[in-house]
């Protein structure tokens, strides 16, 4: 090895150090980085500045971006909710919730690509979360690894099957290396036994990280009223089946029904339309009732507001002696033509404010939240009226009404992918466009649905895989392990798959695929025994990076929203590494003998 490949070798080993005690990974990724390019002042081996910042604009990472301003879009319209509400329903506990959430995840990802779908149910999961108070830990990592294990079980499930299979086209001058379902010989008994490993043993390997803050620490619990849609699907249903019952941080008090005051609501009570709701609780769980389908605010203030209800936002406001309201009803200070904002709860101090909206005399003290355009904060920030004046974030209300425009967009992007009409990148940027003309989602709320630590942590990952490459790292990595096994074919074999593993948890899976693939028909040639075997065990081990957050995208999609380390992704993800190459090597030679030619 030459010195640029161990000066290589030992820079990464610091990375994965620094990683494992819990350095933000995209800062020491960024690092990393930055010392190679600074190593190549000293050797042209290393990749050149525009080579080690050329994943900025790389297709895989583009599209990650683009996904992002549609699940905002579909997240702002509660389009996801809609769909998957009845699929995923209320699970009693961690296995169940991990379950409903896998299976549908992995046979979707089979047919469509991955990244979209943990796009898609990115917020699908935190919504679960918050719902069965399942900590986000439990589940996020479920999520990606499920949609790989069934990415495997399709010629067309992952890219890096299609790049193998390019390869060998090219190379054999044939369409028929493989046909569509051949992997599913070995997929379907990696995904069965990869499921069933994270759901037995994730009460164990996966970490519980509740949120710091829990639901009942907030001192703040605001009186809120809700009415029932008369065209909406709420009616008829019971207040448990319509998920009204232990909303977390929440309950129903009481409904008003024609003048009629029902306390103490039994969860067998049949909703009516124009019900009238009245909830108890804190501002999170105010915002989570507020995207309930069928369910809108009890005061039609809300709908005599100037701005449209796509550009409001909810603000916090504490009312001080100055304002001009104190002492008076919020309907008879006229507080909407004042500030141009609705009153939707009040919060007072621990006490339950029993009147209606509009009959709530306002005090000194009090909380109010809002529905206003944003400018309100910045106008009344200094006002003498309140104390203090706080935007709430992610508080636009759901524009329900375009809810199924969202999935519209969504499904044309999936088939116009999915059929190869246009690729992966070019749909997702059609489709965001459309979720940004359509108004199913705005500028700002695009702009903030970004996850920017994603898109550098891939970026970087990217450039340190180029160096790997450039050095000759990765290659003498591959050439010294696959020639140190030995001429026996199954042993060769396992040999590929596991250096492909490895080289995948550093290396992009499709820059793994494209590595291994010489090496893997190099061997097949020199046993001479059939490659087909070969060529599935580097599509599998390409896809299967489960040991490190960026040995896959969508492992760095769930990293955040997890709560997530460096450690949690090595402890269970080595685990299942081992697990899936075990099935799969007892799978790929029953399926695709090891037959001399």
């Amino acid at each position: 090895m030459t010195w640029e490949s161990w000066f290589t070798l030992a820079v990464l080993a610091l990375m994965v150090l620094a990683l494992a005690r819990n350095y933000a990974t995209d800062l020491a990724m960024v690092a990393v980085v930055g010392v190679f390019m600074t190593a190549g002042l000293v050797s042209d081996k290393f990749p050149s500045p525009n080579k080690l910042v050329s994943g900025l604009g790389n297709e895989a990472l583009v599209t990650v971006l683009v996904l992002y301003v549609v699940v905002a879009g579909l997240s702002r319209t509660g389009a996801m909710s809609l769909v998957t509400r009845p699929l995923l329903g209320r699970p009693k506990n961690v296995t169940a919730a991990q379950l409903r959430l896998m299976i549908p995840c992995a046979s979707l990802s089979a047919f469509l690509n991955n990244t979209p779908i943990v796009a898609m149910f990115l917020p699908v999961v935190s919504d679960l979360s918050k719902r069965t108070g399942i900590a986000p830990s439990k589940l996020f990592i479920p999520l990606s690894y499920a949609t790989i294990l069934g990415g495997v079980c399709t010629l067309i499930g992952t890219s890096t099957n299609m790049v193998v299979y390019g390869l060998a086209v090219a190379e054999i001058g044939r369409r028929d290396v493989f046909n569509m379902f051949d992997l599913a010989w070995v997929g379907v008994p990696c995904a069965i036994v990869g499921i069933t490993f994270l759901v037995v043993t994730g009460r164990w390997l996966l970490p519980e990280r509740k949120p710091s803050i829990s639901a009942s620490s907030d001192p703040r619990e605001y009186t809120i009223e809700m009415e029932v849609e008369p065209s909406s699907g709420l009616v008829g249903q019971t207040i448990e089946a319509a998920g009204l019952r232990g909303l977390p941080g929440m309950y129903l008090a009481e409904i008003e029904r024609e003048g009629r005051v029902l306390p103490a609501v039994a969860s067998s009570e049949t909703l009516r339309a124009n019900d009238r709701l009245v909830f108890v609780g804190i501002v999170d769980s105010v915002l989570d009732l507020q995207k309930l389908r069928g369910l809108r605010p009890a005061t039609n203030q809300v709908f005599k507001l100037d701005a449209p209800r796509s550009e409001r936002c909810m603000i916090e406001a504490v009312v001080s002696p100055q304002c001009p309201l104190v002492g008076q009803t919020i309907r008879d200070g006229k507080f909407r033509a004042v500030y141009n904002a609705a009153v939707i709860a009040v919060a007072r101090q621990g006490e339950r404010v029993r009147q209606k909206i509009g009959d709530i005399e306002v005090r000194a003290g009090d909380t109010l939240l809002l529905e206003a355009h944003p400018s309100f904060a910045d106008q009344q920030r200094n006002s003498r009226d309140f104390f203090l004046v706080s935007r709430v974030e992610d508080s636009t209300p759901p524009g329900h009404e375009k809810a199924w425009l969202a999935i519209g967009i969504l499904v044309a992007m999936i088939v116009v992918a999915g059929f190869e009409w246009l690729s992966m990148v070019h749909a997702g940027l059609l489709a965001a466009g459309a979720m940004l003309v359509t108004g199913c989602c705005n500028a700002s709320a695009a702009r903030r649905s970004i996850d920017w630590e994603v898109l550098i942590t891939i970026a970087a990952a990217l450039g340190i895989g180029e160096t790997m490459r450039s050095t000759g790292l990765a290659e003498q990595i591959a050439n010294g392990a696959v020639g140190a096994i030995g001429e026996h074919p199954w042993a060769v074999l396992a040999g590929v798959y596991a250096v492909t593993m490895l080289l995948t948890e550093v290396l992009s899976n499709n820059a793994t695929a494209a590595l291994m693939y010489p090496i893997a028909m190099a061997s097949a040639t020199k046993l001479g025994v059939d490659f087909h075997p070969f060529l599935i065990a580097i599509m599998f081990a390409a896809s299967c990076g489960f040991a490190t957050p960026f040995g896959y995208q969508t492992n760095l999609m769930v990293y955040g929203p997890g709560g997530y380390r460096f450690s949690d992704f090595l402890r269970v993800g080595a685990a299942l590494d081992l697990v899936v190459m075990a099935v799969a090597l007892v799978a790929i030679p029953i399926a695709f003998p090891l037959t001399p030619v």
